[in-house]
């Protein structure tokens, strides 16, 4: 009995570590297939410097004194060679730009940000798309309405 739950504990932990392994894996090589746009991927992530005369807007993540889990302000407007910096206030968000939902957008971050769980962590967007309307969201809270879109003038 004893031996068969150890088994099954090693197995579980095996299928964990491979499926955590798997998720890497496939963002990185995703990330270096050529793509074939015109405008590379934003940087994203890490401190981004906007462009000269370019200005840094702040996007507030948070879940409110309701509960509710909002962007603030929700929609936001910038210009090329602007960042973007999403603020977590309170709450575990992250940002996504769904390819799905911005069909034919190029220059959008190839991929979600990590979630962001200390207020203060910051995940910044340098905006490098053409102009037009661009959908972003909080996965584990887009069906609650945590979702918001980028302008770029």
């Amino acid at each position: 009995m004893r031996t068969n739950a150890r088994l099954g504990t090693a197995l579980a932990a095996v299928l964990v570590l491979a499926a955590c392994g798997g998720a890497k894996d496939s963002s990185a090589s995703a990330e270096s297939a050529p793509s074939g746009a015109q405008a590379s991927p934003a940087p994203a992530g890490g401190p981004q410097t906007p462009d000269a005369g370019g200005k840094v807007v702040t996007v507030e993540m948070l879940t409110d004194e309701q509960g509710n889990n909002v962007f603030r302000p929700a929609e936001v407007t910038a210009s090329k060679g602007d960042v973007v910096r999403y603020t977590l206030v309170s709450g575990v968000h992250n940002v996504h730009f769904v390819a799905d939902s911005n069909a034919a957008a190029q220059g959008l971050p190839s991929a979600p940000s990590d979630m962001l769980q200390l207020p203060g962590q910051t995940y910044d967007v340098k905006v490098v798309s053409a102009p037009g309307r661009y959908f972003f969201q909080c996965d584990p809270h887009a069906l609650l309405g945590m979702v918001g879109h980028l302008v770029v003038q």
